[in-house]
């Protein structure tokens, strides 16, 4: 590998010239080493944030970031592969319906997952919600279960894309995070370097999102498809929305109660939309769209799946779910229609009743989080529970209300409100 120097590298960007493939190999590789100082990455990721990138330079840095650690390998199994990720909302529990789902239909689901930070949840802090159940697989575990059960949700292994491990870290302290060629590739190292055949992607946008702005959430969705497609994978994009909360929960346990109820064939109407939604798609990419998720919903097949898949991890599907110890109902004022329900505001909320951390490595409540007992256009009676908060710490609830404060209005009787669709647009 060519040698360079780091402010070499940090001008030629600063100056808003494009970085060779030998300049992004070796930057790379060498902050993974410890070479090139965090100070001097900061300087370059914001450098990036500022002057862009174009798709070569972006899939090449992609490239290296996969080159810093191992690939996986399902070519082995005997059923395709198919894989999902989100750009993170608020009650976005899809994952936990959808991997059993797809699995069911025929097509092996290998979900590696990540914890939740800020206001957005993680699938593996829910799924811990689940007595017994562990996070951390072996590979060997791993390709077991996904040939054996043919659904897996578990946390990445260290050895995976290490050099994005360690660029997140800085970027999250940097004020770099918005950047679009750094987090498509941060995404997209990961899921490329896990070996998945097909790839659907969940962009979010909305106020509940970390894209607010369409045009920006589809610039993402773009880069990311044309990364994956750049690196053999199957790639696509739903851009949906994420200003109204998901469901009718936010919370580890909470979700997994509603995601259970999907399972059964019931569920909040949306969230067993977008879950169909991102089934046909995953299962089309894989080859097989002679296939009917709907069917595996309806059949019970999905939710044998869920029971293995959980199995399979040492959780017990029968097992009473955690719940809070504190509970506060927050009633409507009148009667009326329930205009709006921002996702930000609940998802604020239920960072602050413990659903979330602060800190990585903060320990979060299984129990706590928000349930709202209404969505955007249907009508309430006055002292009809609108939302109700739980938490293990009653001293929390008065930060929660706070967040929630001009987060939800309802209106005169009368009130038209059509919600939007959830999915918006398709990239790819």
């Amino acid at each position: 590998m060519a040698r360079h120097d780091a402010v070499e590298v940090i001008v030629a960007k600063r100056d808003g010239g494009r970085l060779s493939e030998s300049q992004i190999d070796w930057v790379i590789d060498a902050y993974t080493r410890g070479e090139v100082a965090d100070e001097q990455m900061s300087a370059l990721a914001m450098a990036i944030l500022l002057n862009g990138m174009d798709r070569d330079e972006i899939s090449r840095w992609t490239a290296a970031m996969i080159a810093s650690g191992e690939r996986m390998d399902f070519s082995g199994l005997s059923r395709p592969t198919a894989d999902k990720h989100s750009t993170g909302g608020v009650g976005d529990k899809i994952t936990l319906p959808l991997a059993p789902l797809v699995a069911a239909c025929g097509v092996a689901v290998p979900q590696l997952s990540g914890r939740g930070l800020g206001h957005t949840g993680g699938t593996l802090d829910k799924l811990e919600a689940i007595p017994g159940w562990r996070a951390s697989l072996g590979n060997d575990e791993m390709l077991r279960q996904l040939e054996e059960v043919g659904a897996v949700i578990c946390a990445a292994g260290s050895g995976l894309a290490p050099a994005d491990k360690k660029l997140y870290a800085l970027r999250d302290v940097t004020g770099t995070v918005e950047a679009i060629p750094l987090i498509a590739s941060s995404i997209m190292s990961k899921k490329i370097a896990e070996g998945t055949g097909a790839l659907v992607l969940d962009a979010k946008v909305g106020t509940g999102a970390f894209m607010k702005d369409l045009d920006r959430a589809r610039e993402l969705a773009e880069t990311m498809v044309a990364l994956g497609r750049d690196a053999g994978v199957h790639t696509v994009a739903l851009l949906t929305e994420m200003s109204v909360p998901l469901g009718l929960t936010a919370g580890n346990a909470l979700e997994v109660r509603e995601s259970v109820e999907v399972l059964e064939g019931g569920g909040p109407a949306d969230v067993v939309e977008l879950t169909l939604a991102l089934a046909r798609e995953m299962l089309a990419g894989a080859g097989r769209d002679d296939v009917d998720p709907a069917d595996a919903l309806s059949s019970g097949a999905a939710m044998d799946s869920w029971r293995q898949m959980v199995a399979a991890q040492g959780g017990d599907p029968d097992a009473a779910l955690p719940t809070a110890r504190e509970t506060h109902v927050v009633t409507a004022p009148s009667s009326g229609v329930l205009t709006r329900l921002d996702a930000m505001a609940v998802g604020m909320a239920a960072w602050r009743l413990g659903a979330g951390r602060a800190t990585q490595g903060a320990a979060v409540q299984a129990g706590a989080g928000v349930e709202w007992h209404a969505r955007p256009g249907d009508e309430v009676a006055e002292g009809q529970p609108l939302l109700t908060l739980h938490t293990d710490e009653p001293d929390r609830f008065e930060r929660a209300l706070a967040s929630l404060e001009g987060g939800w209005e309802v209106g005169p009787a009368g009130t038209t409100h059509e919600p939007g669709p959830i999915v918006i647009d398709r990239v790819g």
